[in-house]
């Protein structure tokens, strides 16, 4: 398409001559976007053009390149100069993170954690550790990567930890490909390298095995994908897999299981495993927010994948094919976030609230082996019992 040009190009340009838009949705865009982008995502652009300058060029993109063409082709029918970004947001990250992979960017990485970040990150990774017993002497931890910023961080958390090594335990950084695209892969690959991560990568048929389920596809991929790396841990020596679930992770559960799931759980910071004996999952993020989290990536230029499956074009952002999961946690992630602007003590009080269970006070409760337990079972043997 003659309206299509790379970014190599546009970075040549007077930075004052032109706007960069970005037409994916909002939270693609808070997730990551190119430096200097504003965002008007593609199902309102065309009812926001009081929005867009026309005394000023205007290149856009999306994902791939694909909508931004034909949204830019609808512009210039309307008057504005737009072009379409080659390759769309996908194209620009494969080549920034290329260039990035310095020996200074991994330090910089390091250093925030130790100094910057300290607080917030490093200091509630060792204190998740400590509180939640998550790491034994002798222990061989499998950190498994998506390529996303929580597990990546998550990398580089216990590469600090380790090398003060108070505990001796061993690492093992597992990436596993269940069907990534070529592009997504090779993300994951220098982001690794930029990071000095030393990634182990194994494929498997995941996607391709679930691509056809109408029902609930991305919950059976999810099951699939840690049952492969259980797997793959226990056969390169590990007893742990580490998975890197934040204390937002924590709260949007246990809401999401009131709301829409009628019980009281939580996402635990440990598990022992039912299918794979001698095996744990530790989550030792499960103190530090996800701001936090993001704040780390862009004060070191950082830019990851945000959903690393092949099918990530008909995918929601947060629920993959799965868009009804999706929307009930932005949902939820939105209605937390609304109420804290009124209580401050809304996060903590949630992520509180099952740790403050009185037994006595609930209607009925399942036991670890599933045995349902109710008031009434001995209700008539109390006596002076406050109300």
């Amino acid at each position: 398409m003659q309206y299509e040009v790379d970014y190599e190009q546009l970075a040549q340009k007077d930075k004052d001559s032109f706007d960069i838009v970005d037409i994916r949705d909002e939270d693609s865009f808070e997730y990551g976007h190119i430096m200097g982008a504003v965002n008007i995502p593609v199902n309102i652009i065309l009812d926001n053009l009081d929005k867009l300058p026309k005394n000023k060029e205007l290149y856009l993109y999306c994902r791939v390149g694909t909508d931004s063409a034909k949204i830019a082709q609808q512009l210039r029918d309307r008057g504005f100069v737009a072009y379409s970004l080659n390759g769309g947001y996908m194209g620009w990250l494969q080549k920034h993170v290329t260039d990035n992979i310095t020996l200074d960017k991994q330090l910089r990485a390091e250093d925030s954690l130790r100094n910057k970040f300290r607080r917030e990150l490093l200091s509630k990774f060792c204190k998740a550790i400590k509180e939640y017993k998550l790491i034994s002497p002798g222990d061989k931890i499998a950190v498994c990567i998506s390529g996303g910023k929580d597990s990546m961080c998550m990398a580089k958390l216990f590469q600090e930890v380790k090398k003060h090594n108070k505990i001796p335990f061993d690492l093992e950084f597992l990436v596993m490909d269940p069907g990534y695209s070529k592009e997504n892969r090779e993300i994951i690959e220098q982001n690794a390298k930029i990071l000095g991560v030393p990634i182990t990568i194994f494929e498997t048929n995941i996607f391709e095995n679930v691509y056809h389920i109408a029902k609930s596809p991305c919950y059976m991929c999810a099951r699939m994908r840690r049952g492969s790396l259980y797997s793959k841990a226990k056969q390169l020596g590990c007893n742990k897999i580490a998975l890197g679930h934040h204390y937002d992770d924590v709260i949007e559960t246990i809401l999401m299981g009131v709301l829409y799931g009628a019980q009281v759980q939580t996402m635990m910071p440990k598990l022992h495993s039912n299918n794979f004996e001698g095996m744990e999952l530790i989550r030792p993020m499960y103190l530090i927010r996800e701001q936090d989290v993001k704040r780390w990536r862009d004060y070191n230029d950082l830019h990851f994948i945000q959903c690393a499956c092949k099918m990530t074009n008909t995918c929601s952002v947060d629920g993959g094919l799965d868009s009804n999961v999706g929307s009930k946690r932005k949902k939820v992630k939105n209605l937390i976030a609304k109420l804290s602007q009124e209580e401050q003590q809304v996060e903590s009080n949630i992520f509180r609230s099952v740790e403050g269970v009185n037994l006595s006070t609930i209607i009925s409760y399942k036991d670890k082996d599933g045995k349902i337990h109710s008031f009434l079972d001995d209700y008539d043997a109390q006596t002076n019992v406050g109300e």
